[in-house]
């Protein structure tokens, strides 16, 4: 009996992460009719989740840019005689000065080093605040800027030290242009909260960019971890099948090499004996014939349901919400086969040449035909003679009497619809 089951993430699919790539493993390396997740084709409109995730990464960490660049036109917008020259000179360091750290967000976000950014971003972050008629929340924003960027590089006993030094640089350096207040302020309670705010924000922004990009480096360990384990699956049912094809096929072989040795040596002295041993070696190649046969019939033979599900958790990781039907028990392995052939398909369509959000699958038996149906949203151009994957489908059903459609119907959405006849499946 067909049973609605929604698959959305916090359902039936488990949550993202190591239970989606348990479930995935099983149904797309164990079998020939499965395609690997990494080989399905996103939709390129999307960019996958991690690499959004990196993107967003690496936004997050150039707070600190920004916080300098608002100081410095800050300081720009005030009406003081003499600040064009300087301004020019102080915009062209913090512009190299972004460049360097932006290079060194991007370091460390990959894994990498970045020393000569590191030292020479240092040193423009000491000579910024040096701009004249400069304060404390203009130009001596840069050092703890700097540090901020550092801190993604450097080890925890190296931030708390790049923090320290680069707010108390940033208060020595800034102080000399107006003693009463290197801040700007000439009241004394709008003083004391502008360096409180500075100290705050110079000793925590480095601690929350090395938080931001340790959780990027859980989230990479993760990805790594599932591509690992994918790679551990398919070796490991490489193993099995060679282990397999070994015990069915090695002795036999051994046995028919023998047999063969033993009648090349009668051949001329017992005929009769000779010719009893190769019929005994056509037995043996025979029956190792047989069991080959049945071998490969196991690994082409698929659980359609495990299939789907696996395209499903495929179609979600692209952002389409997904519904099926479940298919029906005692389906024979022959309609199994064949439906998984189109849900992959389907599947591969829907990621490829649509901009779908919403997909539903559903397989049902309707007078003695396997019925599959897939409908999304997202409904493209279809060229009448069809594509060349809906022909070869077209192609592998019709030898078990089936039929394959695909098009846009009335309600806007894009449908392919196989079906398989029971009684046509040999």
């Amino acid at each position: 009996m067909s049973t609605n089951t929604s698959m959305n993430p916090s359902t039936d699919t488990g949550s993202p992460g190591t239970e989606r790539v348990r479930r995935l493993v099983p149904a797309a390396v164990s079998r020939s009719l499965s395609l690997p997740l990494s080989r399905l084709p996103l939709r390129r409109e999307k960019r996958p989740q991690v690499e959004r995730l990196r993107r967003l990464t690496v936004w997050m960490l150039t707070v600190g840019l920004l916080i300098a660049w608002s100081g410095a036109f800050g300081w720009i917008a005030g009406e003081r005689p003499g600040r064009n020259a300087w301004a020019i000179l102080g915009l062209l360091g913090l512009l190299v000065f972004t460049v360097l750290q932006v290079r060194m967000i991007r370091a460390a976000v990959a894994g990498a080093t970045a020393r000569r950014e590191l030292a020479a971003s240092g040193v423009l972050a000491l000579l910024l605040p040096l701009v004249p008629d400069g304060n404390l929340l203009s130009w001596g924003l840069a050092p703890p800027c700097w540090a901020a960027g550092a801190a993604l590089l450097l080890s925890r006993s190296g931030t708390f030290a790049a923090s320290l030094g680069a707010v108390a640089a940033g208060i020595f350096l800034s102080w000399p242009d107006n003693m009463a207040s290197p801040t700007g302020f000439s009241d004394g309670e709008a003083f004391a909260a502008a360096v409180g705010g500075y100290l705050g924000g110079g000793l925590s922004l480095p601690w929350a960019n090395r938080f931001q990009l340790w959780f990027w480096e859980v989230v990479r360990a993760a990805e790594a971890g599932k591509a690992a384990q994918a790679q551990l699956a398919v070796t490991e049912e490489r193993l099995r099948f060679a282990r397999d094809l070994h015990d069915l096929v090695g002795h036999s072989l051994s046995a028919i090499a023998v047999k063969s040795e033993v009648a090349a040596r009668l051949a001329g002295a017992d005929a009769g004996r000779a010719a009893a041993e190769m019929d005994e070696v056509r037995r043996l190649a025979r029956e190792a014939l047989k069991e080959i046969r049945t071998a490969v019939r196991g690994y082409r033979t698929v659980d359609l349901e495990a299939e789907l599900r696996s395209m499903i958790a495929v179609l979600e990781a692209g952002g389409i919400r997904c519904t099926l039907v479940a298919p029906p028990d005692g389906l024979p392995e022959e309609s199994a086969t064949l439906l998984a052939w189109v849900a992959r398909e389907g599947t591969t369509n829907v990621l490829r040449h649509s901009a779908a959000t919403r997909c539903r699958i559903s397989v049902t038996v309707r007078g003695g035909t396997a019925v599959l149906e897939m409908a999304n949203d997202g409904v493209a151009k279809v060229d009448n003679r069809g594509g060349t994957g809906l022909i070869g489908l077209s192609e592998r059903l019709a030898p078990a009497g089936g039929t394959v459609t695909a098009g846009a119907d009335g309600r806007g959405e894009f449908r392919l619809r196989a079906e398989v006849p029971l009684e046509g499946v040999r």
